[in-house]
């Protein structure tokens, strides 16, 4: 099934609606969606290396807007919305926590747990709930976010076929470490906050 996904997102590549189809997931996994924006930006990245650029500027545009979404959600929703969502991923005490450290750390939480693989849907929500100031969560989202995916540009550009390489000779173990990867954040999430 993975693999079928796989190559159906390296032919929509070609496809007009490629653009939109990244834009929408990136925006809300930003806010609301489980799944990450580069199972569809790395094949799309290996399929046209010469959109690389182009593809990592539509998801750094779309995640932080979707990130305002997040945001509002935490900020408005929180009691209803954002609990929920919390509670779907099982991460309710987590949030508490860090909830409490965006007094004294609140730049550098937004500007590490965007690079890394805790999602960032956690962070948005989070930082309205927390009513962390709205203009620097806007600066801090665009470093951080552009940052992670035009360093998934530089890759794909640099190293895009041999990277394709690995992928197709060994794509069950690629996307069971995808896998781990994704649930990882989240478990790191719900035990180091």
């Amino acid at each position: 099934m993975l693999r079928r996904l796989y190559d159906w997102t390296l032919s929509l590549s070609a496809k007009p609606s490629a653009p939109y189809a990244l834009a929408a997931v990136s925006f809300a996994e930003s806010s609301f969606f489980p799944v990450p924006p580069d199972v569809m930006l790395v094949p799309m990245m290996l399929a046209r290396p010469d959109r690389a650029w182009f593809y990592a500027a539509i998801c750094t545009v779309a995640s932080v807007v979707g990130g305002l979404l997040g945001y509002l959600i935490g900020a408005v929703l929180y009691e209803s919305l954002g609990t929920w969502l919390f509670q779907l991923y099982g991460l309710t005490e987590g949030a508490e926590s860090f909830r409490h450290s965006y007094a004294e750390y609140g730049h550098w939480i937004i500007l590490l747990k965007g690079l890394t693989p805790i999602p960032y849907k956690l962070v948005t929500i989070t930082s309205g709930f927390a009513e962390y100031n709205l203009f620097w969560f806007v600066v801090l989202s665009i470093l951080t976010r552009g940052a992670r995916f035009f360093a998934v540009a530089v890759l794909m550009s640099r190293f895009g076929p041999s990277i394709k390489g690995i992928i197709d000779r060994h794509f069950n173990l690629v996307a069971a470490g995808a896998v781990i990867v994704i649930v990882g954040g989240f478990v790191a999430f719900r035990y180091l906050f």
